[in-house]
């Protein structure tokens, strides 16, 4: 059975010179051990739930895959309980927390550094920033997309994060189109994993791609978060949190419409505001 991402515990709380007992719920981090062609790739620390978007959507953001042509079978923990109707999962690993990628041929590029990341970085083990952005492209122009529309997505983003709600501890993505329709949404420990999550389930759906679309996160903006978007077409990114200057640089450089502090009715609008109309 798959793991509670949300398990309850007893806790002490201190209230205004009073302790008592009550219960909560905290968000469950483990790590994720990821292998490519069997042998070990990566360790990610993440939520549990959707263990083969995440999978998917870090081999699209390295460059390791391309479309669900490039894998052949998908092997993974069978404890899991994941499957998915888009590409052949086998739920034959013994261990658990386990995601098994095999190529369908040679990679379309060999990862050439470490990829241990944690919950709070998701390049944490890059050798060269340049080896993470020499795969992009400079986004085409559009859409346009009505700046008083962005306020409203936050909540919609909100509103769906169900395991945020009983925690406090989750970070989430949502993917829009440009009148502001949900198309999806995911959460996770790390926001960066959230936005894998987003990524693989456009691969899985053949959506990549994704030129028509809003990306909405709810914490800052860093530069892996941007890096990810790019390298799957999204022209913009909307974040609730700040911006980091390497994001800026690389929404600036390849026509990335980059917003952040989006809060209430206010944003600050850092890269491309041309996409954003009145």
């Amino acid at each position: 059975m798959p793991r509670p991402s949300a398990p309850q515990i007893r806790i002490h709380k201190w209230n205004a010179g009073d302790w008592s007992d009550a219960p909560d719920s905290v968000v469950t981090e483990e790590p994720l051990q990821l292998l490519l062609d069997g042998g070990p790739l990566s360790v990610v620390m993440r939520t549990p739930g959707q263990d083969i978007e995440l999978a998917l959507g870090l081999m699209f953001a390295e460059g390791i895959v391309r479309s669900l042509d490039d894998v052949r079978q998908l092997r993974i923990s069978a404890e899991s309980d994941e499957k998915d109707s888009a590409i052949e999962v086998d739920a034959s690993i013994v261990e658990s927390n386990q995601v098994d990628i095999h190529l369908a041929g040679v990679p379309r590029r060999r990862p050439e550094r470490s990829m241990l990341a944690s919950s709070a970085c998701g390049v944490c083990g890059a050798v060269l920033i340049e080896d993470l952005r020499r795969d992009l492209s400079v986004l085409p122009a559009g859409p346009s997309v009505r700046a008083a529309l962005l306020p409203g997505l936050v909540e919609r983003l909100r509103s769906s994060q169900g395991v945020f709600d009983r925690t406090g501890g989750l970070h989430g993505a949502g993917l829009f189109d440009p009148a502001g329709v949900p198309i999806c949404m995911r959460e996770d420990v790390g926001r960066h994993n959230a936005v894998d999550k987003v990524v693989g389930r456009m691969l899985l759906d053949g959506r990549l791609p994704a030129r028509d679309s809003i990306l909405v996160v709810s914490g800052r903006a860093g530069y892996e978060i941007v890096q990810k978007s790019i390298t799957a077409g999204i022209p913009v990114v909307a974040a609730v949190g700040a911006p980091s200057s390497l994001a800026v640089a690389l929404s600036r450089e390849f026509n990335q419409t980059l917003v952040g502090f989006l809060r209430g009715e206010r944003f600050n609008v850092y890269a491309a505001p041309e996409r954003l109309a009145r």
